[in-house]
């Protein structure tokens, strides 16, 4: 396993990082999921990143009883806030009674005192940010969180929010997007942003919900126990990758995974890892097997040559406006 600095604060975290989005507490039984983690850590994963919002809460206490007996000082845990986790009017978004009651519910499930990053699952716009960060910076005064950090926000929300943080004397370190070979809207702004004001980025679906794999073949159903297949598992959200043109392209990457000796997915994972500003891939597994593969893109270096090649083939088909930095977020609170 390699190491890096998230954006840059002294905190290092593993260059992989392991995430139970869709899979813990929903998609695998809890003793698949516990040995997918122990194959995490047995692979020098420290970093481990989840969400109140998971599985309706229980993906994190899956992970917090995985993790337990480990020495919590080796590890960095993520967890956001934001989606609902109640039926009430302030079970969501980023209100100040909603954040302080949903870090001491993570915390709860996490068995742990604090976590390393407490991130914004997305923006608010029902909320004043000036709320939002004052929030956040009394979890960190406490002690329940070490840093901040953001998912899904846009160059502008970014900014402002880093500015407040400052104001407040609370460090601002993550953005955590959706980034991949296939999908690269944070390049025109996030990324530039995020790296004038020292934030790293943890990114999401490096390998885009398995398209990047290859295993789904232009003109054939997909394959059955697929996520494209799951309704829980996201197929809704895969499905736009699904597309003949883009699949017959990421076949073309056949050979070139072949030169660099690695399979599809890691190549996949460690294309995202040549960005500087990148400082960790989440990878999720529903198989031990697929975490033990998928950390091999750890430390890997792709020649000029070849990432200009993948670009080549891929561009044509891949999405870079910043415009659709945000197209998940909701215009009001959920």
């Amino acid at each position: 396993m390699e190491f890096r600095h998230l954006g840059r604060s002294g905190l290092i975290i593993s260059e992989i990082a392991y995430g139970n989005w869709l899979t813990h507490g929903s998609q695998v039984e809890e003793d698949t999921a516990a040995a997918c983690i122990r194959a995490a850590l047995d692979a020098g994963i420290t970093t481990f990143d989840t969400a109140d919002v998971y599985a309706e809460t229980r993906a994190e206490s899956v992970l917090g009883r995985a993790l337990k007996g480990e020495r919590r000082e080796g590890l960095e845990i993520l967890t956001k806030v934001f989606w609902p986790t109640g039926p009430g009017r302030n079970d969501r978004g980023l209100g100040r009674k909603h954040v302080m009651e949903s870090i001491d519910g993570s915390l709860r499930r996490l068995q742990t005192d604090y976590v390393d990053v407490y991130q914004a699952h997305r923006y608010d716009p029902s909320t004043p940010l000036e709320e939002t960060m004052e929030a956040f910076a009394d979890v960190v005064r406490s002690g329940k969180a070490l840093y901040i950090g953001v998912s899904e926000w846009t160059a502008e929300q970014i900014r402002a929010g880093h500015a407040l943080a400052r104001e407040l004397r609370v460090p601002f370190v993550s953005s955590q997007p959706q980034y991949s070979a296939l999908w690269r809207v944070i390049e025109g702004e996030v990324v530039p942003t995020c790296e004038e004001l020292g934030i790293g980025q943890v990114v999401w679906s490096p390998i885009a919900q398995g398209v990047l794999t290859g295993k789904y073949k232009p003109g054939a159903e997909p394959p059955a126990g697929s996520r494209a297949t799951d309704e829980k598992g996201g197929a809704n959200f895969v499905a736009r990758l699904l597309r003949p043109e883009v699949l017959e392209r990421v076949q073309q990457l056949q050979p070139l995974a072949a030169e660099a000796g690695l399979s599809l997915a890691q190549l996949a994972v460690a294309w995202v890892l040549q960005n500087p500003n990148v400082s960790a891939a989440i990878i999720g597994a529903s198989r031990p097997e697929q975490v033990t593969e998928n950390v091999k893109a750890a430390g890997v270096k792709l020649e000029p040559a070849l990432l200009a090649r993948m670009d080549e083939i891929l561009s044509p088909v891949a999405e870079f406006d910043p415009a659709r930095t945000a197209e998940n977020a909701p215009k009001t609170r959920p």
